[in-house]
């Protein structure tokens, strides 16, 4: 392709509303344009990029003997309501676009195709001489977020390879799961990026365990923990470890003390000099179930600890039925207007203890009808529900709040002042400096990554609640197995520049790169730079490099700019070196500079592309 001829403008300022390094470059670069929010063009050299990403994918996956297929868009509710993901997707996450049609029947673009893929496998599948099968797509998703930004990191359309295997026991789904491991692996070499696969919280999508694929950057939104040894590695959200031992308590006998303007750990620490480790805090949320029921959650943990609210959830939805519901619908620390809605008095905030009365919760649920109740309809439940987390199970002679604004208890024991609550919980957020578990000698470590994939071990989940079943060798019907798998194609595009940048602009992985090599003429108003020009770009197309001809009527150091920020791996440069019979080359990532033979240079570079694709 000739640049004269192609949609190419490149810009010279940052983008305004462009936050991270990848996304102001693709837009300088004239990869990517801005049509409305988290919605954006594929421009030429852009959609290249991505076909490029989607071949690799598609390859890796062919050869697991998975099937491509597209599946709709579009999404009728009732499938969701089946899988009973619908008010999940559409209140508490909120992040499906749902319609109406001119029929005023409900439809959804599809942010993700469990509940469609599990509808054919109901209607497909009848026996275990059918499995395993793993079907997969390549194609744009539709999400809803609540904050579109970083361009195509967090879009509301997006282009992703979504798989989902069909299996007949466990035993076959950690097969295709761990296939499916390795093709992800081989993906992201492929492509050229560092990358580790961690351990994850399988959120709305559920299942009984699942990996994230994060390509490692500076600008990840994910923090990644793990150790040097490799044997561990884990989503925040999902990681475990060992908090560092409480300190011993200074106080041996119970006493109230009064501690003003100590709301804050740090600060009744400081007051009565003691450490953050001795201290039981209280942290209280606000859970709303699916069925309209507001419950007071209150948490006790450690001072030097913080709540993975990711847990939590998790947690509070094991406590869902209780409740008579099914799922959480949000989950938050209560505001001060919140408060007002349910607070029969004024919470002594930051005194909190773990016995705080449940008279402070308005008793607007026994007034109720038994039909409410049952429903929920927007009550408060009369009681908290109270956790304790690990970390404060063993503590002697702790400090905690009074249930007094400006006091605090010492030297409390659980069994003695309070009672130890019935649910006991790991809910502490893992972070950098912890011991691991696998083997304490081992430091936690962190670094920052972007998820580009993610593959779930589903099990009966959606088969059992859409009766998608297969008959087994007994002639029994059992319930399809199955495993999901996505990758996010478009997010892996950006998340290479994220990772590969300097200050000139986008060093792409050749494999990926929109072209190999870039043909520079300094000046197109003299003869031989264009023939010798013309020629190379003709002999690298056709031996297989994918090359640019730059033979646009601008200063040559325009040119040098443009090569630089877009990015390409090899630039040709027909200058001075023609009176010696060679030409520049210059490796984008490197910068290392050569003169080559002009009649090597298609050998030379078809080699040097060749290694970097690793053929």
């Amino acid at each position: 392709m000739r640049l004269s001829q192609m949609l190419f403008i490149t810009l010279r300022d940052d983008p305004a509303d462009a936050e991270i390094p990848s996304h102001k470059l693709l837009i300088r670069a004239g990869y990517i344009r801005r049509i409305g929010s988290g919605i954006y063009a594929y421009l030429p050299l852009m959609w290249r990029v991505l076909q490029k990403v989607s071949q690799i994918v598609r390859e890796e996956m062919n050869a697991t003997g998975a099937q491509e297929c597209l599946l709709p868009q579009l999404q009728p509710s009732e499938l969701w309501k089946e899988s009973g993901r619908w008010d999940t997707y559409t209140k508490a996450e909120g992040i499906m676009f749902a319609l109406q049609d001119r029929r005023e029947q409900e439809l959804a673009l599809g942010p993700t195709h469990e509940e469609v893929i599990t509808t054919i496998a109901r209607d497909m599948i009848r026996s275990y001489r059918q499995l395993p099968l793993n079907l997969y797509q390549i194609q744009t998703k539709f999400r809803d977020e609540i904050r579109p930004r970083f361009g195509l990191m967090r879009g509301r359309e997006f282009i992703m390879k979504d798989a989902y295997s069909f299996n007949a026991n466990e035993e076959s789904l950690k097969k295709t799961y761990q296939q499916m491991y390795q093709a992800y692996t081989n993906v992201l070499q492929r492509s050229g990026l560092a990358f580790r696969a961690v351990q994850a919280d399988s959120g709305a999508i559920g299942g009984s365990g699942s990996q994230e694929f994060m390509v490692l950057a500076e600008a990840g939104e994910d923090e990644v923990l793990y150790t040097e040894d490799g044997q561990y590695a884990a989503n925040v959200e999902k990681a475990v470890s060992l908090p560092f031992d409480a300190e011993p308590s200074p106080f041996s006998t119970y006493e109230k003390r009064e501690t003003p303007g100590t709301e804050t750990i740090e600060k009744v620490s400081q007051f009565l000099k003691c450490s953050p480790t001795q201290i039981v805090k209280n942290v209280l949320y606000q859970t709303v179930y699916d069925n309209g029921l507001t419950v007071m959650a209150l948490v006790s943990i450690r001072g030097d600890q913080e709540v993975n609210e990711v847990k939590l959830h998790n947690e509070l939805t094991k406590q869902a039925s209780q409740y008579g519901a099914k799922t959480i619908l949000n989950l938050s620390v209560p505001s001060t207007e919140a408060q007002e809605k349910w607070a029969a008095k004024l919470l002594p905030l930051g005194y909190i203890a773990p016995d705080i009365g449940d008279e402070y919760i308005q008793n607007q649920f026994n007034n109720l009808s038994s039909g409410a109740k049952k429903t929920g309809e927007g009550s408060v439940h009369p009681k908290f529900l109270r956790l304790v987390d690990k970390t404060v199970v063993d503590l002697k002679n702790f400090v905690t709040g009074a249930n007094e604004s400006g006091y605090h208890v010492v030297g409390a024991n659980w069994g003695v002042q309070f009672k130890l609550p019935d649910i006991i919980v790991d809910v502490r957020k893992a972070k950098a400096g912890d011991r691991a578990i696998h083997n304490p000698e081992q430091t936690i470590k962190s670094a920052r990554g972007i998820e580009v994939g993610h593959i779930f071990q589903l099990g009966t989940k959606y088969s059992q609640a859409m009766g998608a079943t297969y008959t087994n060798e007994q002639g029994e019907e059992k319930p399809l197995i199955m495993g999901c798998y996505g990758l996010g194609v478009s997010r892996l595009a950006q998340a290479a520049v994220e990772q590969s940048y300097d200050q000139d602009g986008i060093i792409w992985p050749v494999a990926i790169a929109p072209y190999h090599a870039i043909v520079t003429i300094p000046n197109i108003n003299d003869a031989q730079q264009v023939e010798i020009a013309e020629k190379l770009y003709t002999e690298l197309n056709q031996a297989g490099v994918e090359t640019l001809l730059d033979d646009r009527n601008e200063r040559a150091g325009v040119k040098f700019k443009d090569a630089d920020l877009i990015g390409i791996p090899y630039r040709i440069v027909t200058g001075r070196a023609i009176s010696n019979g060679k030409v520049e080359v210059v490796e984008r990532q490197t910068r290392k500079s050569q003169e080559i033979p002009i009649n090597e240079v298609v050998s030379t570079l078809k080699g040097w592309i060749d290694l970097a694709k690793g053929e």
